[in-house]
């Protein structure tokens, strides 16, 4: 960095006998690079390394957690009350980080869970739609083994992308619509299977879900960007709070809806296990990352966190669940990765 600049100087004819005296006695050792970086530039740089392996671990053992809760093949807790609780956690975990604001900075217009019926009147949508989702979510795993799951969410990407160019306007670059098609290229190949009659490891229900799941997570992704952005200094915790509110009405009905007598007669946590534990604050905690990358990292985080997920859990899967590592899944999983980076280097370029 100091060469660069003394460098540049003395292009543009300036001296360079002052920058070489402010070299005297400092070194070009990496101890002395990093001791001259701002205290500010070290934390942000901190936390956003945090942010980037808590999402990484985050992402891959979701999918491992899921299909681990099942018993004999099927889930002896009720999915619905599952899905409560991780909103109820991350509403609460919402309130903690506000109450440390409010401890540090006082309550302020942007901080305040006070707000007027037309701000809070938008959080309903985007709370189904994550609600659908999510419990599909767990009925995926019927048709798809964790790695093929880890493949196929990456399909949202198009739905966001092409939902951007819908609803926000956005226009999409050549590499962003050749990454869509790479992408769609990848998660075939990593589903081919050479050892049974069928072309695709994963049956046309699991697609159908997969497509659906990845209409819905783009759609409610675009939307909730929208709200975020249409009041950018609202603080994201009260924003998420508002939305996790919902969500925690909505899975309150599923459960009425769905699991009620068996909730009545069996009692809220029946088939509850240290893994279903587990699963519940992991989908918290992936909820609160992505907002927190959003916040303090930049998109590369979540796109490389997606891709080293997706390595993750195969291997992982392959000691837990004896799963066959193919070469189609190997080479699938690296053209999703290269479709992944490609949509995100395409972003510069529009």
């Amino acid at each position: 960095m100091e060469y660069r600049k003394i460098k540049d100087e003395d292009n543009d004819g300036g001296t360079v006998s002052n920058d070489i005296e402010n070299l005297r006695g400092i070194g070009f050792s990496g101890v002395a690079s990093v001791s001259n970086v701002p205290p500010r530039e070290q934390a942000k740089w901190k936390r956003k390394t945090v942010v980037t392996v808590a999402l990484t671990f985050l992402t891959s053992s979701q999918a491992i957690l899921i299909v681990w809760s099942k018993r004999a093949g099927k889930y002896e807790y009720s999915v619905t009350t599952a899905n409560f609780l991780v909103e109820t956690l991350k509403c609460a975990l919402s309130l903690a980080a506000l109450a440390r604001i409010w401890k540090s900075e006082g309550v302020t217009e942007d901080n305040r869970l006070s707000t007027t019926l037309d701000e809070v009147i938008v959080y309903p949508i985007p709370a189904l739609l994550y609600l659908v989702k999510n419990l599909l979510q767990y009925y995926i795993f019927a048709y798809v083994d964790a790695p093929g799951y880890q493949i196929l969410k990456n399909l949202n990407i198009i739905s966001t992308g092409v939902l951007y160019r819908i609803i926000l306007k956005k226009k999409l670059s050549d590499i962003q619509w050749a990454a869509f098609i790479l992408l769609c290229a990848g998660c075939t190949t990593a589903q081919l299977n050479s050892r049974s009659d069928h072309v695709l490891q994963t049956s046309l229900p699991g697609w159908i879900m997969a497509i659906v799941m990845a209409l819905l997570s783009g759609f409610a992704g675009v939307y909730t960007e929208a709200i975020i952005k249409k009041r950018p200094s609202r603080n994201i915790n009260v924003q998420n709070f508002w939305l996790y509110i919902f969500g925690m009405a909505f899975n309150a009905i599923a459960i009425l809806i769905q699991d009620f007598d068996a909730v009545m007669n069996k009692g809220f946590f029946h088939g509850y296990s240290i893994i279903t534990t587990l699963m519940i604050l992991n989908h918290a905690l992936s909820g609160i990352a992505v907002s927190m990358v959003m916040k303090y990292a930049d998109n590369i985080v979540k796109v490389y966190s997606t891709s080293v997920a997706m390595l993750l859990t195969a291997v992982v899967s392959v000691f837990l669940f004896g799963f066959n590592l193919t070469l189609a899944f190997f080479l699938g999983a690296t053209v999703v990765s290269v479709s992944v980076y490609l949509h995100s280097a395409g972003k510069l370029q529009r």
